[in-house]
């Protein structure tokens, strides 16, 4: 049976610096005790959620790849644990800042970048402020032989990001997030339609899914936490609530994974020739 044990790890809003690498750090070095061989942190773990608002003095949380704080210490841990960690991070490049994704593997290198490709732009996540739409196109990254796909936040919102990366050959999906109440309509609750659509991807890619998320209030935002794990029927397995820290793991049979996905036929049947108007702006 080829497996991959993967680790789920839902963290608590408000940290910054220091105080919020460590509990990175902590919670990675205790889902690898427990056995996991890739760990998924939130998005932009090392801090508070910036772009709740457009303060230009957050442009000095970024930093080029081989500077980043939160690289280099998650790089360490990977090395010392042989456990893969998509880190997420502010990035400059010269004078273009991005919401990226360093892959690092098992062995604690850095695989590769994803920058994230949607970006939003709304009262509490106002990331067009700081962000430019990535340029890396979708990234698929390997990690202890499986060929490994993410997206960040927002992404999970477009069934085109989770396609393509499940046709880039991607056996399991990751999305680390921020995400919570809508602070401009306090009776929007975006949670089970963000959950969903995920399910849905899992679904129609016949691929497992895991989605990580903080949890508590930041400002007037309300990260409400529900990171969970689904299987690739959609099934969710692990559902981390309203707690943090808290770490959830699954172990994946991918050789069955890929048996059901195979017999589904989605990648057999596909008409791509029908699918111009995806590419029509």
């Amino acid at each position: 049976m080829k497996a991959l044990t993967v680790a789920l790890v839902q963290l608590p809003a408000g940290l910054e610096g220091e105080a919020a690498l460590e509990m990175a750090e902590a919670q990675a070095v205790a889902a690898a005790a427990q056995g996991a061989q890739l760990v998924l942190l939130p998005e932009l773990f090392s801090g508070t959620y910036f772009p709740r608002g457009e303060d230009e003095g957050d442009f000095s949380r970024a930093a080029t790849l081989a500077a980043s704080e939160p690289v280099a210490r998650l790089r360490a841990v990977a090395e010392q644990h042989h456990v893969a960690i998509p880190v997420s991070f502010f990035e400059r490049e010269g004078p273009h800042y991005y919401n990226s994704v360093a892959f690092v593997n098992e062995h604690g290198g850095v695989a590769g970048v994803y920058r994230k490709s949607h970006i939003p732009d709304g009262p509490g996540y106002e990331e067009k402020f700081f962000f430019r739409p990535g340029n890396t196109g979708f990234k698929v990254f390997e990690c202890h032989g499986v060929p490994v796909g993410v997206g960040i936040c927002w992404d999970q919102w477009f069934p085109e990001c989770a396609r393509a990366l499940a046709l880039g050959g991607a056996e399991l999906l990751l999305y680390p997030t921020a995400i919570g109440s809508e602070p401009h309509d306090p009776h929007l609750d975006t949670r089970l339609p963000w959950q969903r659509v995920m399910q849905g991807h899992a679904v129609a890619n016949a691929v497992p899914v895991l989605a990580a998320n903080r949890v508590g209030t930041e400002g007037d935002t309300f990260f409400y936490g529900h990171s969970f794990i689904c299987d690739e029927a959609g099934s969710i397995l692990a559902d981390l609530g309203d707690e943090a820290p808290k770490i959830a793991l699954h172990t994946f049979d991918l050789e069955a994974s890929r048996r059901y996905r195979a017999a589904f036929g989605f990648f057999r049947d596909r008409r791509p020739e029908l699918y111009g108007a995806l590419t029509d702006p």
